[in-house]
């Protein structure tokens, strides 16, 4: 698959997202005349990264994510509490597990020394998603950007809106459609995601053990891989210890997260529903991944535009951050990095 067809698919993207007033103003070289090196200075941060962890690509673009599915994406998950603001971090689906944030201020300290004041921290998690794919053999697009910072959190809404590890099919299909992405092709598309990573023992223990209150083990699981789980999540064991959430090829932006769903290998729950839901549409999304490799780039880069251009704030709308933990101006009272790794 040639990056000019990726190319073509972003553009076509963009061009259908441009219904709204606020889309239309991003654009794919907002940085041109005022940041040109804003990419470039972007990825040396994250190829440095990614030389002591090479988790981070993963766990970057689950930041993007979470800060999408969260009033858009407006890097509103980055910032610390303050006596007026109540930190997004600590919402169930980002405590003890969201990760990243000094990469990401290590990206901005770069920008701000670089051209102050012009690259907003929405747009960092952008591009930084979308690199992490790249240099993890995944394909690479063209974003559009202009992106704002919101000067508020969420947590309330980081709560509702964020999807549990342990949610049906159904109900994981609504949290993609209360955001404004469809629960098929986004919902599996996205999911794909899980090619590289780490989750922790409490994020599917339940599965090992005493699935939906049966005191069994999810009858999905592959038996061999149920044991290997259950020897590293042992009951009453270390909840923190990670395991990778591709088998197969951990660190690498592949198809095996979809031909691991077809072997019944899905780490986490909603990951195994969207292959074993008996007749759901999503089972054959996942059968046309597993075979072809090109046709999941090809529709992750599409969803993943789709995703990024969700409620964002143009034009005067929010602020650019100097600081990616704090509003301009406003001092934060604790750090996001004291945060247990997982993802």
């Amino acid at each position: 698959m040639s990056s000019s067809r990726y190319l073509l698919a972003a553009i076509f993207c963009a061009f259908v997202l441009q219904g709204s007033v606020t889309q239309a103003q991003l654009s794919s070289n907002f940085y041109d005349e005022t940041c040109p090196n804003a990419s470039s200075i972007i990825q040396g941060v994250l190829v440095q990264a990614f030389q002591s962890d090479p988790r981070i690509g993963a766990s970057l673009i689950r930041l993007h994510f979470h800060d999408c599915f969260v009033q858009g994406c407006d890097a509103s998950i980055l910032l610390d509490s303050t006596d007026t603001i109540v930190s997004e971090k600590g919402a169930l689906g980002n405590n003890n597990s969201a990760r990243g944030f000094n990469v990401v201020d290590q990206m901005k300290a770069a920008l701000e020394t670089a051209c102050p004041g012009i690259v907003s921290c929405a747009d960092i998690l952008t591009i930084a998603a979308e690199q992490s794919v790249a240099l993890s053999g995944g394909p690479s697009w063209t974003n559009l950007l202009g992106r704002r910072d919101s000067t508020t959190a969420n947590i309330t809404l980081a709560n509702e809106n964020l999807p549990a590890p342990t949610l049906t099919l159904e109900q994981l299909k609504q949290k993609f459609i209360n955001v404004g992405l469809n629960g098929d092709t986004d919902l599996v598309s996205l999911s794909g995601g899980h090619t590289f990573g780490r989750s922790q023992c409490q994020f599917f223990i339940q599965r090992l053990y005493n699935f939906n209150g049966t005191n069994q083990p999810d009858p999905t699981l592959d038996t061999t891989f149920l044991q290997a789980l259950q020897a590293l999540c042992p009951q009453g064991g270390n909840g923190s210890v990670l395991t990778n959430l591709d088998v197969s090829t951990p660190d690498t932006f592949d198809n095996n997260y979809f031909t691991n769903l077809q072997e019944n290998k899905g780490l986490l729950q909603t990951d195994q529903e969207l292959f074993s839901t008996a007749g759901a549409d999503t089972v054959d999304i996942v059968n046309l991944y597993g075979s072809n490799q090109t046709a999941f780039f090809e529709r992750f880069v599409v969803s993943m535009i789709r995703m990024g251009n969700l409620s964002v704030l143009t034009g005067s709308e929010g602020e650019i951050r100097l600081n990616c933990s704090r509003v301009n101006g406003i001092s934060s009272l604790s750090s996001g990095d004291d945060l247990v790794s997982s993802f």
